[in-house]
């Protein structure tokens, strides 16, 4: 008798412990639910940002309901405020991500990539961005205790940057085994914005279908944009667009404890009469959505400088690392 009642107990626990779902919303049935997944809405947090008109156009279902569910979500969610302990505490679960590079790392805080959070990287071609996106996608795979996270990562790739080869000569730097990298690695090209922001959209549905990602990597952000809105008439249209597209990946980053690495194209200030006039592409609307901004350079004897523009929580500062076989390090002994 005494086993029932505590099997019973443990059952109570475990229902009260599981995470709410679409379905446990008032007025939404599986039928709904399936509309909303369909649409890329598969958590209360997803619908608990929606507009009443939205989701009522979305689901079929009249305002009345609509903005009923959506208060429902909102109370379960809990999307108040909270003091700065229990804000601290909901941030425990950040981890972060080694770069390869200790210099790069000590930049970072002597971490490295850190979780729920967009980092950027922009500079000229030959700087390094794309061999340090390759260098954490193979990285984030190693055990925590090796700056890994024991997960997958995905590479959009805007630009055709993505080669296998150089993945498995980083794994092999590694020790690793090269095919079961590269197959932990879920790779789609992107050919022109709207698919790039449909990929995004379908990395929740993955991580929905049980897939470990850790790391998002797009190479690169603006490319498209860049090439399809060309002019001064067409740039307010750019910036909009944009502007959703990242916030959606913030989102997606707090929403799943996840890393975005971005690489950024760059072009030359014609105002800028002394210094460098190297500026990045996507003007303020990248530079705000941005949690962390790195500029790379070329620097002596074939190493790279990296500088951090902005963080919300480190002093500007610059170090030196190379790209060899074995990926972003801090000497080249190739």
């Amino acid at each position: 008798m005494a086993k029932g009642k505590e099997e019973k107990e443990e059952k109570v626990a475990s229902d009260e412990s599981a995470e709410p779902t679409l379905t446990d919303i008032p007025g939404i049935g599986p039928g709904i639910a399936s509309k909303l997944e369909a649409a890329g809405v598969y958590d209360l947090m997803g619908l608990a940002v929606m507009s009443p008109s939205a989701l009522s156009e979305l689901a079929g279902v009249g305002e009345a309901v609509a903005r009923k569910a959506i208060q429902a979500a909102r109370s379960m969610m809990k999307l108040g405020f909270s003091d700065g302990v229990e804000f601290s505490k909901k941030r425990d679960d950040v981890f972060f991500l080694g770069t390869g590079s200790t210099n790069l790392n000590g930049l970072l805080g002597g971490r490295g990539i850190e979780t729920k959070a967009i980092t950027e990287c922009y500079g000229a071609f030959g700087s390094g961005k794309t061999q340090l996106g390759l260098t954490l996608a193979v990285r984030v795979q190693l055990p925590k205790e090796q700056g890994g996270a024991q997960g997958k990562a995905v590479f959009i790739d805007t630009e055709g940057t993505f080669r296998p080869e150089r993945v498995r000569q980083i794994a092999e730097g590694l020790g690793a085994n090269p095919e079961k990298v590269l197959k932990n690695i879920l790779v789609a090209r992107a050919f022109n914005s709207d698919h790039q922001i449909l990929l995004a959209d379908k990395i929740g549905e993955l991580i929905k279908n049980g897939e470990p990602i850790r790391l998002v990597i797009i190479d690169s952000l603006t490319a498209h944009f860049r090439a399809e809105f060309a002019g001064r008439g067409q740039l307010a249209d750019r910036q909009q667009k944009l502007n959703r597209y990242l916030h959606g990946l913030m989102k997606m980053a707090e929403q799943h404890n996840l890393a975005v690495y971005v690489t950024n194209q760059v072009m030359a200030n014609p105002a800028m009469m002394f210094g460098d006039p190297t500026t990045a592409v996507g003007g303020n609307i990248v530079a705000h959505a941005s949690t962390y901004r790195i500029y790379l350079r070329r620097g002596k004897q074939g190493s790279r400088v990296a500088k951090l523009i902005d963080s919300p929580n480190l002093p500007d500062n610059e170090c030196v690392f190379f790209v060899s076989k074995n990926g972003v390090v801090d000497e080249n002994k190739d």
